[in-house]
């Protein structure tokens, strides 16, 4: 076992035993390590901000506080309504299906009580959308991770359908739409695709050459771009 699996079981294995205390000769035992190795994993950890103290006596141990932490995942009931509102922000997007599945599993791994809570709080946040606000092609996900050239029929502006290979390079959300940044073998240059204009999607099993997407190629005139996770 590696030292990320080994720090991660060891949370879990204290938040399974929360409230009583776990010794670092039992936690050594469990995951065949020495004393001073658990110690020293118990100290990176309290470092990191995670809510683990030491119980002295001879019953004592270590604890870790559940009511600060969202089960397997980490995170805190604040960063967990964060992310419930992220996603639920993404109700039109490509990613609405595993943004939904993603929410439940979120309450899911949470001690109850903060799964009401955040729950309760989320529902009190709510999105203003156009009645006629098109949900954008589930398959534009698949397009986009797939690693494959993706053949598109796809509507202009002025009601034009062309039919076209593209090599996707990435993605660009703005003002609610979502659009696939491509090279287009047709222009033989890169393009932006909106996807509620495209009509039909299809990932082929050929693998594009290797393309590096520069900001100058997207010849935004304004605004910036925001990665989705941040530094």
């Amino acid at each position: 076992m590696n030292r990320t699996d080994r720090l991660y079981g060891i949370v879990e294995e204290l938040r399974a035993a929360a409230p009583r205390p776990r010794s670092a000769r039992r936690l050594a035992e469990r995951f065949e390590v020495s004393v001073r190795t658990v110690e020293r994993d118990l100290a990176a950890l309290q470092q990191s901000g995670l809510p683990i103290w030491a119980e002295p006596g001879r019953t004592g141990g270590y604890v870790n506080d559940t009511s600060a932490t969202l089960g397997p995942a980490g995170f805190t009931p604040d960063e967990a309504l964060a992310v419930l509102i992220g996603l639920g922000a993404i109700g039109t997007s490509p990613f609405r299906q595993a943004a939904r599945t993603a929410a439940r599993k979120v309450l899911a791994v949470m001690p109850d009580r903060d799964a009401a809570r955040a729950g309760a709080v989320a529902s009190r946040v709510h999105f203003l959308e156009a009645d006629d606000d098109p949900a954008t092609p589930v398959a534009f996900a698949e397009a986009l991770r797939s690693d494959r050239v993706v053949r598109l029929r796809y509507r202009a502006a002025d009601g034009t359908e062309t039919a076209r290979d593209v090599e996707p390079l990435g993605s660009i959300e703005k003002e609610g739409h979502w659009y696939l940044v491509a090279w287009c073998r047709v222009r033989d240059g890169v393009r932006a695709f909106r996807a509620d204009r495209m009509t039909s999607i299809e990932v082929t099993d050929e693998r594009p050459p290797k393309r590096v997407l520069q900001p100058e190629d997207l010849g935004i005139r304004y605004g910036r771009l925001r990665p989705v996770v941040e530094d």
